[in-house]
């Protein structure tokens, strides 16, 4: 499921639009536009059901880290945080 994401994703959003002039903002590389773009279609955050102290998830659903840059993601410079705030009744 992970690579298929990856690969529709990247037909969504081909990289070649950074050099064809179809994105002006290119000042943070070639990946950094097609990154934007495919972060806002993903979101940014998540809520996620618990029950009994587990996951209420369904059968096929899973919980995807997605990062969308090649050259300046983690292990390229760049860091990313995840912030967990958990509400609801014990």
């Amino acid at each position: 499921v992970r690579r298929d994401l990856e690969v529709a994703l990247n037909k969504i959003v081909p990289g070649k639009w950074t050099k064809d002039g179809t994105f002006l903002h290119t000042m943070e590389g070639e990946d950094d536009m097609p990154g934007h773009v495919k972060a806002s279609m993903m979101g940014v955050s998540l809520s996620l059901p618990i029950r009994n102290g587990r996951l209420a998830l369904g059968t096929w659903q899973g919980i995807y880290l997605n990062e969308h840059r090649d050259q300046g993601g983690w292990g390229g410079g760049h860091t990313r945080d995840i912030i967990i705030t958990l509400q609801g009744q014990s």
